[in-house]
């Protein structure tokens, strides 16, 4: 571990007016970079940083970091906070939106649930913004970085917490993980979108966002995404799917490089304490889904610039027994689940199993005929199928869990959107007929309104369908409306042929290493995890660490599935519990570590479901 984490630095004044001068205000770029070691400066000669479209504001008085000033009442809201002018929302409106949408998605924020009382925080945290772009070398586009910085960081014992979006989402889709945890205690936290986003870019109307979330024609300097399309194109194109720069592969560098941020937006905030460097300040690295994988990939960048990781449910693959990737195991639940699950008993609602049953029959009928089941009949088929996902390594508990992706036709919607990530596609390009577009209630594409398109870049998820955007599918026809396009999809992971090949190389450029020698690391995992199964990522991911002789951490948690978000829904909130008061946990235990404590052991927590009654502690096991 580096020394001298809590030295506060006497830098010469002629040093700190230059860093003054590289600093973010400069806006055109810096190529400057922190103190390191002769061969971490050779290292990161091919990867100079760029930062451009540097912005910074102030959140104080009624407005702050965490919330916005909206706290836990007003992020209980079931409509999000309104726009004075729906079609020309205001910087801070779209702030306080996003916020809201980010904190929702990722959080149990249900009365019953007991966020900010028994875990977590909605605290009031005055303090500053530092965003910008940031392009990793060879990319065609930038990412979104943002510092926070609050009013009590202490510049004594400096610290900077590192996250990444989880799932697709927005800047910041890691509030309530990251934030929650590091601003409350006086850290800065650095986040990076990880080149996805909301960035959404309308086609028929040439419109995107700008460096303040605001609607931007083409030609604005400061447009976030603009993709390489065709003039005649229609529709949305969206930064994931679009960019045609597998943003998958530099998950590790986009975090990297929102650390290197937070160094810059540290010299210019507080240039009396320059420089900050890797050297004397804590880097912690956090995130869930995505976010996890995105730090794991983090993990194992060289050069001593991270001091520890916790990764929640991380979307990881690497090459070890039983390890499958995102794209190879969402195409065959995408196939075969929605048949196996009339197969499976005490399923949560929703979605209402009554109302998805006739898709699901059609999907068994499907299959028959095409030969992957042989049943007589539904049940026999249905049974099949589920054998079929049990033999490949899903569990009874993974099933049940993924009854939500399959119900809200999730896996379907990650495929094409991988698949074209993976390939490198543009606008048009991909292989299977798929692309975006507003839509209505008849599902028919149709332009965007200009409300609905100022709210894309608070609102979205990163991945359609949402916020009024939805997949359109160039195959869809009765009975099984959704199978032609799905085959495809799955095709281009277990066929052969150009296409094919394409994405497959570009999966085999997510492959994960081993973390860096000497860093720790905890991976903190649910079990019932029905989107990213543990048998798929983590438990390969920490023994192939561990075979590579890595100290990794693992706790696995019974009855937590993936989406603490959706514990609002009162039968989910009855069955599982939520993966965030582990994560917490894990950060607070690698930060006591860092001063000295023991690393936590490996522990298989079984936390207890709540049923009806509002959590309570005892829910809530921890392991010692």
């Amino acid at each position: 571990m580096r020394q001298n984490l809590h030295h506060t630095p006497t830098a010469p004044r002629a040093l700190l007016l230059a860093a003054a001068t590289l600093a973010l205000a400069t806006l055109a770029g810096c190529a400057a970079t922190p103190d390191r070691s002769a061969a971490e400066a050779g290292a990161a000669a091919t990867e100079t940083l760029m930062f451009e479209h540097a912005r910074s504001s102030i959140h104080r008085d009624g407005d702050d970091l965490l919330t916005a000033g909206l706290g836990i009442d007003g992020l209980r809201q079931m409509v999000p906070p309104a726009f004075a002018d729906a079609e020309a929302p205001t910087v801070a409106e779209l702030r306080r939106r996003a916020l809201w949408s980010s904190w929702r998605g990722i959080a149990d924020l249900g009365p019953g649930g007991g966020y900010g009382t028994l875990y977590g925080s909605v605290a009031q945290v005055p303090g500053r913004e530092f965003s910008a772009y940031a392009t990793v070398p060879g990319a065609k586009h930038p990412h979104r970085v943002l510092v926070q910085l609050p009013d009590a960081f202490d510049a004594a014992k400096r610290c900077v917490v590192v996250t990444a979006s989880s799932g697709s989402r927005g800047i910041y889709g890691s509030i309530a993980v990251a934030g929650a945890w590091g601003l409350p205690r006086g850290c800065a936290v650095a986040y990076t979108d990880k080149g996805a986003g909301s960035d959404y870019f309308d086609l028929d109307a040439g419109l995107g966002f700008g460096a303040d979330g605001r609607v931007a024609g083409r030609d604005a300097a400061d447009l976030a995404f603009a993709p390489d399309a065709p003039a005649a194109a229609k529709g949305v194109a969206f930064k994931h799917a679009h960019s045609k720069d597998n943003p998958e592969a530099d998950w590790g560098r986009h975090v990297k490089q929102a650390a290197e941020f937070a160094l810059h937006a540290l010299d210019e905030a507080l240039p009396e304490e320059a420089p900050f460097t890797f050297d004397n300040t804590r880097v912690i690295a956090v995130g869930i889904s995505n976010g996890g994988g995105a730090v794991l990939r983090a993990a194992e960048l060289e050069g001593d610039w991270l001091d520890a990781v916790v990764a929640g449910e991380p979307n990881v693959y690497v090459d070890a027994p039983g390890a499958r990737t995102l794209y190879d195991y969402t195409t065959e639940a995408a196939l075969l689940m929605p048949c196996a699950l009339s197969a499976v008993d005490n399923l949560p609602q929703p979605p209402l199993l009554d109302q998805v049953k006739p898709l699901y029959a059609a999907r068994c009928a499907s299959l028959a005929a095409e030969g992957v089941l042989s049943g007589a009949d539904t049940a026999a088929q249905a049974r099949q199928a589920r054998d079929l996902l049990e033999a490949a390594g899903w569990t009874a508990e993974a099933l049940r869990a993924g009854a939500l992706s399959a119900g809200f036709d999730l896996w379907r919607a990650v495929a094409a959107t991988y698949a074209s990530a993976y390939g490198r596609y543009g606008v048009g390009e991909g292989p299977c007929g798929f692309s975006f577009a507003a839509q209505g209630s008849d599902f028919v594409p149709r332009p965007a309104t200009a409300a609905e398109r100022a709210a894309w870049w608070p609102d979205a998820s990163g991945i359609p369908p949402g916020s009024g955007v939805g997949l359109v599918d160039a195959g869809i026809a009765p009975p099984d409306l959704t199978l032609k396009g799905l085959q495809c999809l799955r095709g281009l992971w277990t066929g052969e042929g150009t296409d094919a090949d394409r994405v497959r190389a570009g999966i085999a450029a997510t492959r994960a290493a081993p973390p860096r020698e000497g860093l720790p690391v905890v991976v903190v995992h649910g079990l019932d995890d029905g989107l990213i199964p543990v048998a798929f990522s983590s438990a390969p991911y920490v023994a192939h660490a561990r075979a590579a002789g890595r100290d990794v951490r693992y706790w696995q948690v019974r009855n937590v599935q993936h989406f603490d978000g959706f514990l609002a829904l009162p039968d989910y909130g009855a069955r599982y519990l939520p993966l965030l008061p582990y994560v917490y946990e894990a950060l607070e235990r690698v930060d006591a570590h860092l001063d000295g404590a023991a690393l936590p052991a490996d522990a298989v927590i079984d936390a207890t479901p709540r049923g009806a009654a509002a959590l309570e502690a005892s829910h809530l096991v921890m392991p010692r």
